[in-house]
């Protein structure tokens, strides 16, 4: 933890700029946070590398200290703060730390997942799933990808048809975040088969519900502490009363929620990409090669100059789009532009600091090596950086 805080801070320094996005209380809540992070995930992290998951208790001891469900209203059990500069920090410090990978579930959960419940569930779906979402008792998940499809996600085939007070769920997915340990998994899936867009709805699958099978732990090039699964269906009875608000607007659902899950993974980026400098900046003050420490070279300087301004740049961005997030006006060709601008600036950054770290910078004992690995899958998930230039490219008018 000592010298995770001395990396943390050396990266923090860089560039000069003041960064305004927070106020007191953020600050407080990212002391806790950190706290939390070196006593209860970094001593245990790579341990749930080598498992390939982290263990359930980590989201239920999240929720015991009010690091889950911030914006979840105090009668079910959450913050009553509906403030995405929380999430941030979160998502900042699990960067910071060099645990991004155990942290992606809990940003999963925080992130990308809750906005669904909080938007569109009913009273009585509220009253049953919130209060274990704010507690980390339900790890919920959300199911788009299909074997057979990527981003073309009306053309998906797991169907989930009327019969009486039950859909009949048969399908599967594929490459889903926190697979194995989700109680709750929003499920993109075709009511109406014969439509592609008009005929998406999202269900809730829950745990142990008879046909609902988990597939293997997905191997993974990085992020090997996050559990991603392959998931079946078969004649899955899902309660009529799981269904996210009403039918044939799933799709519709889906991209008013997905600006915020880019930005999330966006704001990953720039985190991962300050770290990796923190990282090589001391590094590189204290690796010799020549009797002087490397980063007195002027390679060395001029790439950590590239990589600080980058950062810089990247971050200024970032937080100009969580304003505009917490103030409602962030469009989907913002959070497009983030997420594949600060992703291909995660991996470039990452790249150049495994060089200057040399041979350690491929040894996984160094977090660098780590984040070169994990880096690789940012320009891919969330929106392929090629699906978010076309996003872009369309609203220019051409």
């Amino acid at each position: 933890p000592d010298r995770l805080v001395s990396s943390r801070s050396r990266a923090a320094s860089v560039g000069g700029m003041e960064r305004t996005i927070f106020e007191d209380e953020h600050e407080q809540f990212r002391a806790s946070f950190r706290r939390w992070v070196d006593a209860e995930i970094v001593p245990h992290y790579l341990d749930w590398e080598k498992d390939g998951i982290v263990p359930r208790e980590v989201f239920t001891k999240a929720g015991e200290h009010g690091f889950l469900g911030m914006s979840i209203p105090e009668e079910y059990g959450g913050g009553g703060v509906d403030d995405f500069r929380y999430n941030l920090v979160i998502g900042e410090e699990v960067q910071a730390a060099g645990v991004g990978s155990s942290g992606l579930g809990i940003t999963l959960h925080n992130d990308i997942c809750l906005p669904y419940f909080l938007a569109y569930c009913t009273d009585e779906q509220k009253a049953r799933w919130l209060p274990g979402i704010a507690s980390g008792e339900l790890i919920t998940a959300i199911a788009m990808t299909e074997p057979g499809i990527g981003s073309d996600l009306a053309s998906m085939s797991t169907s989930a048809l009327r019969d009486g007070e039950h859909y009949v769920v048969n399908g599967s997915k594929t490459f889903i975040t926190n697979g194995i340990n989700a109680d709750l998994v929003i499920t993109a899936v075709k009511t109406d088969p014969s439509q592609k867009h008009r005929g998406m709805s999202l269900l809730v699958l829950e745990r142990g519900l008879a046909g609902f099978e988990r597939g293997r732990n997905l191997e993974k090039v990085g992020l090997h502490a996050q559990d991603t699964a392959e998931l079946f269906f078969t004649d899955v009875h899902v309660p009529a009363a799981n269904l996210l608000g009403e039918e044939g607007q799933g799709f519709l659902q889906l991209v008013h929620n997905l600006p915020q899950e880019r930005l999330s993974i966006a704001a990953a980026g720039v985190s991962a990409a300050r770290a990796a400098l923190g990282w090589t900046l001391e590094y590189a003050q204290t690796r010799q090669a020549f009797g002087q420490p490397i980063g007195s070279f002027q390679n060395s300087r001029f790439v950590l100059a590239e990589v600080a301004t980058e950062v810089e740049v990247g971050q200024a961005y970032v937080d100009r789009c969580i304003a505009g997030l917490n103030e409602g006006t962030l469009t989907a060709e913002e959070a497009a532009m983030a997420k594949w601008w600060c992703t291909e600036l995660q991996k470039r950054v990452v790249d150049k600091c495994v060089q200057l770290h040399g041979g350690y910078g491929y040894m996984l004992e160094y977090p660098i090596a780590r984040a070169y690995a994990d880096a690789r899958i940012t320009t891919i998930y969330g929106g392929t950086t090629e699906i978010m230039k076309e996003i872009i490219g369309r609203s220019l008018g051409v």
